[in-house]
């Protein structure tokens, strides 16, 4: 009894430490983190008004979020299971959640189906089953977030991102309907000048409102959805995908982590006051960091899903070597050589002609089984701020890609790499951190 007793008054005294660090930070994450919308110009005003009926909630659900998230401090059963029982749980969530969106999935189908007269009807026995299973689901949501949360965070404190043995920020990620995000960039640049969070729109009225604003203000506009929201809780779209989890949810903690850095505060602009340079270097070293560690968590508990490496070129097999199709589609070639098209030509000032050159590129990617609905100056605006493929695509010339990779290759570890990147926050001053580590000693 006296054993009992000792435990549940660590666990007591955990779970009180650990309530107050999430309530702290939820706090600064409300008060002090910029919105979803990014306050640029008196155009922005004007888009935010324009828009203002579809934007997304974020005191409501940041609310709902610390009070599930309470709830599962007080009467989480994860603590009580061992490691090989937590990631079990997590695979059968995932399986249930499987079985959901499968059964979704042929209730749209039902719907959708001019054949059948009644879809209600039709799709009665499948509804009851998805709400049961969604209604048990949601009584495990929590205690899945929490293994998850506990299993990265381990790996971080192993990579030297603990203080004494805790993570700081505590990892704090919540499942949810992720919201959509609008970007406009002005016509005669490739440029992020707007950013507004929506609630998840249909695809006519998702076009209707890109039409309106392009035409009204002569913007750039695309809505595009979103994985994941570095609030805190971290708010992470619902998916079955293990592998996508983990590193999303390195992903959006190291976003937060470096909140208290340059790299992190300038987030929208550089230290120069430019737009640009700090969030594609940002977005950049988040999503390399999340790959590189996502693995790290599936090869301690969910070996099986770690995919395999690359063979080296030792280990090829000794048959004759098989000569690429030169006639083949390369989605990253073809779309650098569409980007730095796009840029000679907006360089030159002919937007016409830019604008009737990237439709004819959808068009082309369309035809070779890339479905874009939309290929604009806001669409290289927002994708190009993620360079983590280390291949050229859709950044074009832009070296900071490659740059933030040479700096991964020089650092002996995840947390030199990140404290290499952390005071970061123009294109000037990574080249010089290349330079630096390119320097004999």
């Amino acid at each position: 009894m006296t054993t009992f007793l000792s435990t549940l008054n660590i666990i007591r005294r955990w779970t009180y430490r650990y309530g107050l660090a999430l309530s702290l930070f939820a706090v600064l994450f409300i008060a002090f983190v910029p919105r979803s919308s990014v306050l640029i110009s008196d155009k922005w005003q004007a888009i935010a008004w324009e828009v203002s009926p579809h934007q997304f909630d974020y005191i409501g659900w940041e609310l709902n979020a610390i009070a599930a998230k309470a709830d599962q401090l007080l009467f989480g059963q994860q603590a009580y299971m061992d490691e090989a029982q937590r990631s079990q749980f997590v695979r059968d969530y995932m399986t249930d959640l499987g079985q959901v969106q499968q059964l979704e999935g042929q209730i749209t189908a039902i719907y959708t189906d001019p054949s059948i007269t009644d879809p209600i009807a039709a799709s009665a026995e499948l509804v009851t089953q998805r709400d049961a299973l969604r209604a048990d689901l949601a009584q495990r949501q929590s205690t899945a977030e929490a293994i998850l949360e506990g299993q990265v965070a381990a790996i971080l404190v192993e990579q030297g991102f603990g203080q004494l043995g805790q993570l700081v920020p505590p990892m704090s990620m919540r499942f949810s309907q992720v919201p959509m995000l609008l970007i406009t960039s002005p016509r005669d640049e490739i440029r992020l000048e707007t950013s507004i969070n929506l609630y998840p729109l249909p695809i006519d009225e998702i076009t209707s409102i890109e039409t309106q604003l392009d035409q009204r203000y002569d913007v750039s506009s695309l809505i595009v959805p979103l994985g994941g929201i570095a609030l805190y809780p971290a708010m992470i779209m619902e998916t079955t995908s293990i592998r996508w989890i983990t590193e999303t949810f390195a992903h959006e903690w190291l976003h937060q982590y470096l909140l208290a850095f340059p790299l992190g505060l300038y987030y929208f602009t550089d230290s120069n006051g430019l737009a640009g340079d700090a969030r594609t270097i940002n977005e950049t070293t988040c999503d390399l960091f999340g790959k590189e560690l996502g693995r790290l968590v599936l090869e301690r508990y969910y070996p099986e899903l770690v995919p395999p490496p690359a063979p080296l070129a030792t280990e090829q097999t000794q048959t004759e070597p098989v000569e690429p199709d030169p006639n083949a589609f390369d989605f990253g070639t073809t779309m650098h050589t569409t980007r730095t098209h796009v840029d000679a030509l907006l360089a030159a000032g002919d937007v016409a002609a830019a604008e009737q050159f990237m439709e004819q590129q959808r068009q082309v990617f369309y035809e070779n089984g890339y479905a874009i609905r939309k290929i604009n100056q806001a669409y290289f605006a927002f994708y190009g701020g993620y360079q983590a493929g280390g291949v050229p695509g859709i950044a074009g010339e832009d070296p900071i890609g490659p740059a933030i990779y040479a700096v991964r290759d020089k650092s002996r570890n995840l947390h030199d790499f990140i404290v290499a990147m952390r005071n970061i926050t123009n294109q000037e001053q990574l080249l010089n951190q290349v330079g630096q580590l390119d320097a004999p000693e």
